[in-house]
C-alpha cells in the first residue's frame, strides 16, 4: 500500500490546536453547568475559547476552500467519500454554529461577551429572556451534535487506521512516515 499524501503543516497546525480548543471548551462548559468549581471564572474561559474557535475555524474554512486537500486513501469508496466530504461540512458548521449561538445567548441574557478577561464583544441578539431560552437549548443541543460528530470522526479514523491499515491518521499527524 502506498504511503497516502499528508495535508499541508497549516492544515494540521489549525486541525490539532481545534481539537484542543474543543475539547477543552467541552470540559469547561460540563463543569460550568454541574456547578463544578467557579462558575464566573469559567463562563469567562469558555468565552475566550469559543470566541477562538471561532477565529480559528474561520481561518480553517478559508485555508479548506483554497487549498486541495490530499487524495483519500483507495481504501475510500465513493459513498464514503461522500459521507467524509459531507460530514466534514458538517463539522465546519458546527464549529462556526456553536460559538455564534453562545455569543448569541449571552447577548439575549444581557450579559456582555468579554475574551482574554478585556475585550468586550458587541451584543448580536436583543435581550430578551425568550430568546435567551431558545438559544440555550440550542447551544446544548448543538454541544451534543458536536460531540456525536467529533466521535464519528474519530471513530472513522481509527477504523481506517487499525482495520484497514490504510494509515489514515497519519495524514494529519506530525510524525515522519
Amino acid at each position: 500500500m502506498t504511503t497516502p499524501a499528508r495535508y499541508p503543516l497549516r492544515t494540521r497546525v489549525f486541525h490539532w490546536l481545534t481539537a484542543a480548543l474543543v475539547f477543552t471548551t467541552l470540559l469547561v462548559g460540563f463543569a460550568m453547568v454541574n456547578s463544578l468549581g467557579s462558575y464566573a471564572a469559567l463562563v469567562g474561559i469558555h468565552m475566550t475559547l469559543g470566541i477562538s474557535i471561532l477565529v480559528i475555524t474561520v481561518a480553517r474554512a478559508a485555508n479548506r476552500f483554497t487549498h486541495r486537500t490530499p487524495r483519500l486513501p483507495e481504501t475510500v469508496g465513493a459513498l464514503e467519500h461522500k459521507l467524509v466530504v459531507g460530514s466534514e461540512l458538517a463539522m465546519y458548521g458546527l464549529l462556526l454554529l456553536q460559538p455564534v449561538v453562545g455569543w448569541a445567548m449571552e447577548s439575549a441574557a444581557g450579559r456582555p461577551v468579554v475574551v482574554f478577561g478585556v475585550l468586550r464583544l458587541p451584543a448580536i441578539a436583543p435581550f430578551d429572556e425568550h430568546i435567551y431560552f431558545f438559544l440555550r437549548q440550542t447551544h446544548s443541543v448543538v454541544a451534543y451534535l458536536l460531540v456525536v460528530a467529533i466521535a464519528a470522526h474519530v471513530s472513522a479514523v481509527l477504523l481506517h487506521t487499525m482495520t484497514l491499515r490504510d494509515r489514515m491518521l497519519s495524514r494529519m499527524t506530525f510524525t515522519s512516515h
